[in-house]
């Protein structure tokens, strides 16, 4: 029997010695094979038994028995040295009272849920949750940047309507989040940054940003050798910002018009926004017709839409950055008089806009982080301790990776 109970238990060089079941708790008496240790002050082997010191943790269940290791960590004591020692299980921690792969389970747990929930399913405290937690995270932080060559950099609110905003730091090969600050004030985005190493920002080739004016010096600050790009997606959005208060403005307008007119134009103008905005060749047969509507009933609307259309074929369509330039300078000149805003900027930020076309690059990835990290919120019932969500959603990209033992 404890033959079988060592082998299903599955710890290296570890043997169950008895075994006591309580209800649905299973309690095995366990101890290493080996007799020696090796002394950690002098690297000496020692077989002299000093003390026996036996404690309880949790570790896997097996089938619906919860399982307590009745754990035997002895202490030895060196011949050469003199100095007593503790022998090293590497799959518990130093003062812990769970197993590292007890701590994992309870882990992927929390991923998708919250502390509470995952405590109370488990038998846990709050406190206890927390620990497995922090214990796990030591083997993912800090994450391995060796590889880091384009970041992105973006921001999200978790707290809808309070102002609030997150700072995403995203590694744009990977598609993996690698970082979060808790503010988007430079500062605290730089202390993050700095955290990651010399080496590391002096190896980043290219930050893609939006346009918010808060991270282009940042970069040219700290990432010496990193050229600032804006990501398209960002341009797209503003341009898409700037035609649907065009559609809002233009019902307005349709309100003081004779009836008959007020209601061709106010009726396809409503409800309409996604048909305006999405890219026609992505439009349903019946968003074309709509389509068309708006077109006959609007003439500004009309051409705002052709120019945002002929602006994202630009970017899809362009081979290299000689055409994409003189595109992207004819579409700002025809745009001018309907899209005054958004020309502003783009003229503003003109080299980093065109330096899509060089390199290709898209921060498009963080949309579907984003996403995922809204999720991680709302499965974790809120957004209340900044350090508890960071290490979740770190843990959502690289714990398979990275945990693996």
């Amino acid at each position: 029997m404890k033959r079988v109970l060592t082998q299903l238990l599955n710890l290296t060089d570890v043997v169950v010695e008895s075994s006591i079941q309580e209800g649905s708790v299973l309690i095995l008496s366990v101890g290493k094979k080996e007799k020696s240790a090796v002394c950690p002050h002098c690297s000496t082997k020692s077989r002299h038994l000093h003390q026996n010191q036996n404690y309880l943790v949790k570790d896997l269940p097996m089938g619906d028995k919860e399982v307590i290791l009745n754990l035997n960590r002895r202490r030895f004591k060196c011949k050469k040295c003199r100095k007593t020692f503790s022998e090293q299980l590497n799959f518990i921690g130093t003062k812990k009272s769970f197993t590292h792969r007890y701590a994992e389970h309870i882990v992927k747990q929390l991923i998708s849920s919250n502390v509470s929930n995952v405590a109370e399913n488990n038998g846990l405290t709050d406190e206890e949750v927390n620990s497995m937690l922090e214990d796990v995270a030591k083997n993912v932080l800090p994450i391995n940047l060796n590889n880091l060559k384009r970041l992105g950099i973006d921001e999200i609110s978790l707290a809808k309507g309070q102002g609030k905003f997150i700072v995403v730091l995203v590694d744009i090969d990977s598609g993996k989040l690698i970082g979060l600050v808790k503010e988007r004030k430079q500062l605290e985005i730089e202390n993050v940054m700095r955290k990651w190493g010399e080496e590391v920002l002096e190896r980043i080739e290219e930050v893609s940003i939006d346009m918010t004016g808060n991270y282009k010096s940042l970069v040219n600050k700290i990432c010496p050798n990193a050229v600032v790009t804006v990501d398209r997606f960002h341009v797209t959005k503003i341009i898409h910002e700037e035609l649907n208060q065009a559609r809002i403005a233009e019902k307005k307008t349709a309100l003081e018009l004779k009836v008959e007119d007020r209601e061709k134009v106010f009726d396809s103008l409503k409800g309409n926004k996604f048909t305006i905005l999405k890219a026609e060749d992505k439009l349903t047969e019946q968003q074309k017709i709509k389509l068309d509507t708006i077109r006959e009933a609007s003439p500004i609307i009309a051409i705002m839409h052709s120019l945002k259309e002929e602006f994202r074929n630009l970017f899809n369509t362009s081979e290299d950055s000689g055409t994409g330039i003189l595109g992207l300078l004819d579409w700002l000149e025809k745009a001018v008089p309907y899209y005054q805003k958004s020309v502003k900027t783009i003229k503003r930020w003109f080299g980093e806009v065109a330096g899509y076309f060089e390199r290709k690059t898209t921060n498009g990835v963080v949309e579907g982080i984003n996403n995922k990290l809204k999720l991680i919120k709302r499965n974790g019932f809120g957004f209340r301790n900044f350090r508890n969500f960071e290490i979740r959603a770190l843990l959502s990209w690289h714990y398979n990776t990275n945990l693996a033992r």
